[in-house]
């Protein structure tokens, strides 16, 4: 059974931090690319971070320098750091595989609003 849990989002003031979480199956967390993703009202989801099996990660040109993007093997977690938070970061993010499709199983996601 697929597993996808988020959490860790809140309220935060531009230039604040973040670290979400991301408790995933096993299996998937184990064996695949994993991404987080984010959908801001009326827009698409899009991918910000991804890391491969062998720990190279990449990112949206939007967040570099400020989101960071890890796993837990042990842990089944993944996670995102996210420093220097501003209002277009406001979003609800997800993570899944760096593949994921729209017709794919997601999580619900978590809320980050970042607001003065």
């Amino acid at each position: 059974q697929v597993q996808l849990v988020e959490s860790g989002g809140g309220l935060v003031q531009p230039g604040g931090s973040l670290r979400l979480s991301c408790a995933a199956s096993r299996i998937i967390i184990n064996i695949y690319a994993m991404g987080w993703y984010r959908q801001a009202p009326g827009k698409e989801r899009e991918l910000v971070a991804a890391i491969s099996l062998s720990d190279n990660t990449n990112y949206a040109d939007s967040v570099k320098g400020r989101f960071t993007i890890s796993r837990d093997y042990a842990k089944s977690t993944l996670y995102l750091q996210m420093n220097s938070l501003k209002p277009e970061d406001t979003a609800v993010y997800y993570c899944n595989t760096a593949t994921a499709r729209k017709s794919d199983y997601w999580g619900q996601g978590t809320q980050v609003t970042v607001s003065s």
